[in-house]
């Protein structure tokens, strides 16, 4: 494997198709459940995603049922409480930011119309 680095490999699309992070439609569903402005626009949605997902640990799969199928129910609860943690704690993040870019955007205008109304 080592001395394939750099070298043309061929990979089955679909293969690389099925794999993905078993988190990633938990995710999308809790923000889109519990966040209205998640269905609403796609780049909160987008930017909240990103941040949750980056607090969770990545879980992939290639099938959904492979998960919960070796899942006991309490590892289940675990991982939903998990995701629900992670989506509360990305919106605060994104949203905070937003916040302080509207204020520091305001303050950059009030700091120009200052300047504009000062005589020379």
């Amino acid at each position: 494997m080592l001395l394939s680095v750099g070298r043309q490999r061929y990979i089955s699309e679909s293969a690389t198709d099925s794999v993905h992070n078993y988190y990633e439609q938990m995710v999308f569903e809790q923000l889109s459940r519990a966040f209205k402005r998640a269905s609403e626009d796609s780049e909160f949605l987008a930017d909240a995603a990103c941040v949750a997902l980056n607090r969770l640990p990545p879980r992939y799969v290639r099938h959904d049922v492979d998960m919960t199928f070796f899942m006991t129910p309490n590892e289940l609860d675990e991982m939903v409480n998990n995701v629900v943690r992670a989506v509360n704690e990305a919106v605060e993040y994104v949203e905070s930011r937003e916040r302080e870019k509207a204020e520091k955007e305001q303050q950059e205008n009030q700091d120009q119309q200052v300047e504009e109304d000062q005589p020379e």
